[in-house]
């Protein structure tokens, strides 16, 4: 498992297909600050949650100059079926190897009711125009944590 990003870091450059299975990479979006977040699955409560949170906020956030994307382990497939049946507008990218998710720290050892896995680390990394990482949040709640970065980002 990779370090975790620490603020100034650069973040890891990344190229991964979309849910209609278009490549999308961090550089498209050179210029503007983004918010990448991980997430384990596609249509589970807490993931969905916080895909809605993200997508109920997306103008606050598009109009302070964030871009959102959501990675997660899953099919583009899988995520074409989450965004149509949730209506989701943000961007959700398929890292299906977990490369991306391992280089931003974002997949790793867990713990839940006493058993140890390995899985994806519910992780939210905040990187701006150049490419540098502003705010790495590791081990983040699905409900309350985009209202907690709006705060936190003072927007």
């Amino acid at each position: 498992m990779s370090e975790r990003l620490q603020p100034g870091d650069v973040a890891p450059a990344f190229t991964l297909p979309d849910a209609d299975g278009n490549d999308v990479s961090l550089s498209d979006h050179k210029g503007r600050k983004v918010i990448v977040y991980f997430y384990p699955a596609a249509l589970t409560p807490g993931c969905t949650k916080q895909a809605c949170d993200f997508t109920d906020n997306l103008e606050v956030l598009a109009g302070a100059g964030y871009d959102v994307i959501g990675i997660s382990p899953d099919k583009p497939e899988k995520l074409a079926k989450f965004r149509d049946k949730e209506s989701l507008k943000i961007t959700l990218l398929a890292d299906e190897d977990k490369q991306v998710l391992d280089a931003y720290a974002a997949f790793g050892e867990k713990k839940n009711y006493g058993k140890t896995y390995m899985g994806v680390i519910r992780s939210t990394i905040v990187v701006d125009e150049e490419g540098k990482v502003e705010h790495a949040l590791y081990n983040v709640r699905a409900t309350g944590h985009v209202a907690k970065i709006i705060k936190d980002l003072g927007i």
